[in-house]
């Protein structure tokens, strides 16, 4: 569905899958402003979609955070929470969603200016947090995220209007070029891949473990690969990668006996906040899209 005052500009789960060029900046701060990153940094996020970090947190940082999310993990209560999304295979965490608002240890992640300050510099605004979770990789058996862009799916299900979104990727362990690391197509945030098929009501419930509608064709993902071609993060932990709402992304099953964990925040613009949705029967839960546009302080 789509609101009366809301122009969609990125139609998507239709009859036929459509790819148009983007209709919105990149990076939507004025040029000069203050900020952690340098104007060759916000020039190679503009180019490429997405900019990684060698050492966005400490040591230190990352030992507390790596021990909160264990701690999350073996919680029961957290198991039991529907926040928490579960393997389809093993019944292992997959994922814990709002867990800046579970942890008061993550919570205090969000709000760090080495996070928060580089949302703000590259959104041109102040920021909300519209997702936040820990992905779990345990090895032997992790499967992946298949291909997609995040951006049709929050503007389809959670109602995102413009592309004025960027996530941050924070390892808490090693990133190994063969435990199921995350890959982007550098480029290719710079085309909107409109999905075909519509959405199926509760289609989060599945989503979450094993992605379907706003899945992009074999098709179209040869044509994108060719265009822009395909870059693995690898890194040590406390590493990071940002990456614009739009870029084509995904990761690899762990087969490997190596564990791959991160805590993944996306941060939105206060000036571009959730309306209805574009292109679904309903609303996902506000656990996975937020409806509180408080700004982060």
């Amino acid at each position: 569905m789509t609101t009366a005052t809301t122009t969609d500009l990125y139609p998507t789960r239709g009859t036929a899958e459509v790819l148009t060029p983007r209709q919105d900046p990149v990076v939507w701060g004025a040029p000069g402003t203050t900020g952690p990153l340098r104007p060759s940094e916000l020039g190679d996020f503009d180019r490429d979609g997405f900019l990684p970090v060698d050492a966005l947190i400490g040591p230190e940082d990352v030992a507390r955070y790596h021990a909160e999310l264990e701690r999350l993990c073996a919680d029961p209560a957290v198991r039991a929470d529907e926040r928490s999304i579960v393997e389809a295979k093993s019944r292992d965490i997959r994922s814990v969603f709002e867990v800046h608002k579970i942890s008061p240890v993550f919570a205090e992640l969000v709000r760090d200016p080495r996070v928060v300050d580089r949302a703000r510099q590259i959104l041109g605004s102040d920021v909300y947090v519209h997702q936040s979770r820990i992905n779990v990789k345990p090895g032997f058996g992790a499967s992946g995220f298949y291909w997609h862009s995040d951006f049709e799916t929050w503007h389809a299900e959670d109602g995102l209007p413009r592309m004025r979104a960027v996530s941050v990727s924070i390892a808490l362990t090693e990133n190994h070029d063969t435990n199921g690391g995350l890959m982007i197509m550098p480029g290719s945030h710079r085309t909107f891949l409109g999905c075909a098929g519509a959405t199926p009501e509760d289609n989060y419930k599945k989503s979450l473990q094993m992605q379907d509608a706003g899945t992009p064709s074999h098709t179209a993902l040869t044509e994108l690969a060719g265009r822009h071609g395909i870059r693995l993060f690898t890194g040590q932990p406390g590493s990071a990668v940002w990456f614009d709402c739009n870029c084509m992304h995904g990761s690899g099953d762990n087969i490997t006996p190596y564990p791959r964990s991160n805590v993944f925040i996306v941060f939105n613009s206060v000036e571009n906040a959730a309306v209805e949705p574009f292109a679904a029967p309903v609303r996902r839960p506000e656990f996975i899209g937020a409806r509180d546009f408080t700004p982060v302080r």
